[in-house]
């Protein structure tokens, strides 16, 4: 079954900056963190180390970066969606600005991803895109523009992230809008989910880190913190 995500939640990105016992090593660190903050974290994570990674954690909620949609048997090399689920994942990236996919292509990935009860995970670079990708009704959209992604420096602006919660938000209620693109500390967490994201997230942010696995705990802490903040505004709106 799909796992139900509770937010804020928390997503980090390995891509290829790490491999082998590392990537185990941070994914430890997350789970963690997951547990000691309780708080629900994505974890994606290169295809051969998916199995590895389930297998060895508790709270993560696995997702792989990446799947084709052919069906069991011939397609050599290809990523069968099949495969992935059988090794502990439970959702997939698409979209993303250094494996960019056309609309046509999104939607029938959404469509074999969903035969599977897979978690969508979809990234946006422009509102336009996703406005048009809220379309198609993946679980979660991740605007981040590509010249921030992969600590290029700089943060989304705020007026570019609220235009895109508007916009996403009006499509379908439902979509969980995140904000990851070039946050580097928790405070930065802290301030996007205060603003109306549902979650934060980061990849170059931890991996290039000074100290990667503080870094995992103190942005997870973060997101942590901005729950507990929210309870109070939610409470004193009342």
């Amino acid at each position: 079954m799909k796992p139900a995500i509770r937010t804020p939640y928390f997503e980090i990105g390995t891509k290829n900056y790490i491999y082998g016992d590392k990537v185990l090593q941070y994914a430890k660190a997350a789970d963690a963190a997951a547990e000691k903050y309780d708080i629900d974290v994505l974890f994606i994570t290169p295809a051969v180390e998916i199995r590895r990674v389930a297998e060895n954690t508790k709270r993560l909620i696995v997702l792989a970066p990446y799947m084709d949609i052919l069906r069991p048997g011939r397609g050599m090399a290809d990523i069968l969606p099949e495969a992935l689920k059988a090794a502990g994942a439970q959702g997939v990236v698409i979209n993303h600005c250094e494996k960019p996919m056309s609309l046509p292509a999104m939607k029938a990935t959404i469509d074999r991803a969903r035969e599977l009860d897979f978690l969508v995970f979809a990234c946006a670079d422009s509102v336009a895109e996703a406005k048009a990708i809220a379309q198609l009704h993946p679980d979660i959209i991740n605007p981040e523009p590509t010249q921030l992604i992969g600590g290029a420096g700089g943060v989304s602006d705020m007026g570019y992230v609220m235009d895109c919660i508007r916009e996403i938000k009006a499509i379908d209620p439902g979509i969980l809008v995140e904000q990851a693109a070039g946050i580097t500390n928790g405070q930065q967490v802290y301030d996007f989910i205060m603003a109306g994201s549902e979650a934060a997230g980061a990849a170059s942010g931890i991996m290039n880190a000074k100290d990667p696995i503080a870094m995992i705990d103190e942005m997870i802490a973060a997101t942590r913190r901005a729950a507990n903040d929210l309870k109070k505004v939610a409470k004193g709106a009342k």
